[in-house]
């Protein structure tokens, strides 16, 4: 097997990753036609697309968990700049039939504190609204730590959020220590930083384990959370970027393009490439052709040959980076 150093040396081509898939008691028993999946027992709320557990589809690495890639080869996949070999971003698309508990993430301050590596901060990318759909983001003005325990205890705290309703195509900035909840009538793509800490203040009477002390040292009332509009430039819309990540919308035009060659290694760092909806394929003189199916995703490593993007029809691609302090714009 060869070593990350060994990898780093050559090129590393993009590849595509089967999702992995999150039980969750809010969740759906049929994800169609979003995705085709249909629930064996417990309802599926989360659809991992870059999770530890996701694994390899496409190429050499077949069969292997993202985790276990990016320990062989951090370097050609992330790049000589990233101040982390491991994985930097946990992707995920959020089916909910039922409210989610409401729930606050640390910071990597607080994490740390407790012995996990980072803290989570996340944004949300709208891929569907129904009328009438909303998240809950922050707490109203005035609103006290005592006032929130006491709700908390109370089954009240509800009346405290902040309600936010969301439209198709909304971005919305979910920054650590930010009180939140997500509510029925959206999907919801999701891009995060790769930790799954979740402290739990209320769950609508579902029997699960509340954190109330820590989520009480987690929560901010201020935070820069909320809809973020998007920065149009002349060749896509930058829909966020942010310490941790930055998420785009771009356009792909017909089939082998100049255009489509230039965007497709600028950044020289890891990317993901989603296809919210139609489908495309890379192509290569080193590596060939991949498909990007509807709903799929491709990583392009930070060592990818170069490649050119084909709309094979309806391409709606969103690219996803990681932001190291320096990148972040």
């Amino acid at each position: 097997m060869a070593t990350s150093s060994q990898i780093s040396n050559h090129r590393l081509a993009p590849f595509r990753i089967d999702p992995w898939l999150s039980e969750r008691p809010w969740g759906f028993d049929d994800l169609r036609p979003w995705f085709d999946i249909v629930a064996g027992g417990t309802p599926i709320g989360e659809v991992w697309l870059t999770g530890d557990q996701s694994v390899v589809a496409t190429g050499p690495h077949t069969g292997k968990t993202l985790a276990a890639l990016f320990e062989e080869a951090h370097e050609a996949l992330l790049g000589p700049d990233a101040p982390s070999p491991a994985s930097p971003l946990l992707i995920k698309v959020i089916f909910a039939k039922e409210k989610l508990s409401v729930q606050v993430h640390p910071d990597d301050a607080m994490a740390q504190k407790y012995g996990d590596p980072r803290g989570k901060t996340e944004c949300w990318y709208t891929l569907s609204a129904g009328t009438g759909a909303a998240v809950a983001l922050g707490l109203k003005p005035s609103t006290t730590l005592e006032q929130v325990e006491k709700e908390i205890h109370n089954g009240t705290l509800e009346s405290s959020l902040n309600i936010v309703p969301v439209e198709t195509g909304d971005m919305i900035f979910v920054d650590a220590g930010t009180v939140h909840a997500i509510w029925p009538g959206a999907i919801l793509l999701e891009t995060q930083q790769n930790c799954d800490i979740t402290y739990r203040m209320f769950d609508y009477g579902r029997p699960r384990e509340l954190h109330v002390e820590k989520s009480l040292e987690a929560l901010k009332f201020e935070t820069r959370a909320g809809k973020i509009k998007p920065l149009e430039l002349a060749d896509r819309s930058v829909l966020i970027d942010v310490e941790y990540f930055r998420v785009e919308r771009v356009p792909v035009f017909g089939i082998r393009t100049s255009e489509n060659l230039r965007w497709s290694t600028e950044r020289n760092c890891l990317q993901y490439l989603f296809a919210a909806d139609g489908s495309g394929r890379l192509v290569s003189e080193e590596f060939g052709a991949l498909d990007l199916s509807t709903r799929s995703v491709v990583c392009v490593p930070a060592a990818s040959p170069e490649f050119v993007l084909e709309d094979l029809g309806g391409l709606d691609l969103i690219r996803i980076t990681p932001n190291w302090p320096e990148r972040a714009r």
